[in-house]
C-alpha cells in the first residue's frame, strides 16, 4: 500500500504554492486523522461499504497509505501542526485511545496531542489525566458514539476542559448522516451550562450549518472547521447556503482549516481551493489557514 510518488510531489508543490502565495509559514490543520491502525481499518472498511450509500456517492480513501507515509506527506504539503482525531463508539475505549493518541504525540513533534472522550463513569478520571498529561485539542464524535453531548455524565469532564481553554473539536452536525443526538440543540444545552467551553464545531455543522453559525453569534469560545464544507463532492448533497456566505466573513476569526486527511474522497489541495473560491479574501485564508489556529494553540 503507498501512493504514487509522482502525483504525490505535485499536489504538494500546488500546496505549497498556495500557502506561501498568501506570505503564510505553513498550513494548521486541526482535523486530521490518525489512530491505531486496528480502527483506522474498521473505519476504512466502513466507507468502503457504507460510503456509497452516503450522498449516494463512492467514498474512496485519497490517502489509503501506511502511518508514516501519511504524516511525511502532511509535511510536505507544508502542515506545520495537525492532530490525530481519534473518537470511542463505545464505553471503555476512550481511555485506550487516549494512551494511543499520547504515545503518538511523543513519536510526532508536530501533532498537537489529541485526546477523546465518552459518557462513562470514570470519564471526569481520564480527561484530567489526559490534561495532566499534555492533551492540547479533544475529539468528540456524538454521530459514531450515539450519545447526548448533554449527557450529565460528561458534565464535570466538559467544565474540565472549559477551565483548562483545551478546544474540543466535536462532530455534532446531522451530516453526513444524522444520529440520534446530531444537531444544534444537545449541544446549546452544553454550552448553557458550561459557555467558556472552546467548541470548535466540525465539518462547518453540516448540514445545520446556520444554526451552527448562529451558536457561533451568541457563544465567543465557539468555532467551527472547514472539514469537507464547500467542497464539489459535499456541495453535491449538503451544500452550505449561499445567503450564509457573508457570515464566513464576519466569523472569520474563529474559522479554522480543518479536512478529514486521509479519508477524504478528494485531493488535499481541493479544500484549499474552495476556501479561495469563496472570495472571502487574502487576510481571511490567512486567518482560516494557519492564524487562527496558531493563536488558540499557541504555536
Amino acid at each position: 500500500m503507498g501512493l504514487p510518488r509522482t502525483a504525490v510531489g505535485d499536489e504538494a508543490g500546488e500546496v505549497r504554492r498556495f500557502w506561501s502565495g498568501l506570505g503564510l509559514p505553513g498550513l494548521i490543520d486541526v482535523h486530521t486523522h490518525f489512530m491505531p491502525e486496528s480502527v483506522l481499518r474498521k473505519v476504512w472498511a466502513y466507507f468502503d461499504t457504507a460510503g456509497p450509500l452516503i450522498g449516494g456517492l463512492g467514498w474512496p480513501i485519497t490517502y489509503r497509505a501506511e502511518e508514516n507515509e501519511r504524516a511525511a506527506l502532511l509535511r510536505e504539503f507544508g502542515v506545520r501542526a495537525f492532530t490525530s482525531m481519534v473518537y470511542p463508539h463505545k464505553p471503555g475505549m476512550a481511555r485506550w485511545l487516549n494512551g494511543w493518541a499520547a504515545e503518538f504525540a511523543r513519536r510526532t513533534p508536530d501533532c498537537l496531542h489529541t485526546a477523546t472522550l465518552y459518557p462513562e463513569p470514570d470519564v471526569e478520571a481520564y480527561v484530567r489525566e489526559a490534561l495532566e498529561a499534555g492533551a492540547r485539542v479533544f475529539k468528540a464524535h456524538v454521530q459514531v458514539g450515539a450519545y447526548d453531548p448533554a449527557d450529565e455524565l460528561l458534565s464535570p469532564a466538559w467544565g474540565l476542559l472549559a477551565e483548562a481553554g483545551v478546544p474540543v473539536v466535536t462532530h455534532c452536525g446531522s451530516g453526513p448522516a444524522p444520529g440520534k443526538h446530531t444537531g444544534p440543540e444537545p449541544v446549546a444545552r452544553v454550552l448553557a451550562r458550561h459557555p467558556r467551553l472552546r467548541l470548535v464545531v466540525a465539518h462547518m455543522g453540516m448540514p445545520e450549518y446556520e444554526e451552527f453559525l448562529d451558536l457561533a453569534d451568541r457563544h465567543d469560545e465557539v468555532r467551527l472547521d472547514t472539514t469537507m464544507a464547500f467542497t464539489d463532492f459535499t456541495e453535491g448533497f449538503m451544500p452550505f447556503p449561499r445567503r450564509a456566505l457573508p457570515r464566513l466573513a464576519d466569523l472569520g476569526d474563529r474559522i479554522l482549516l480543518g479536512s478529514d486527511f486521509p479519508n477524504i474522497p478528494y485531493p488535499y489541495l481541493h479544500q484549499l481551493q474552495v476556501l479561495e473560491r469563496l472570495g472571502c479574501g487574502p487576510d481571511w485564508l490567512r486567518a482560516v489557514c494557519h492564524d487562527n489556529a496558531a493563536a488558540l494553540f499557541g504555536l
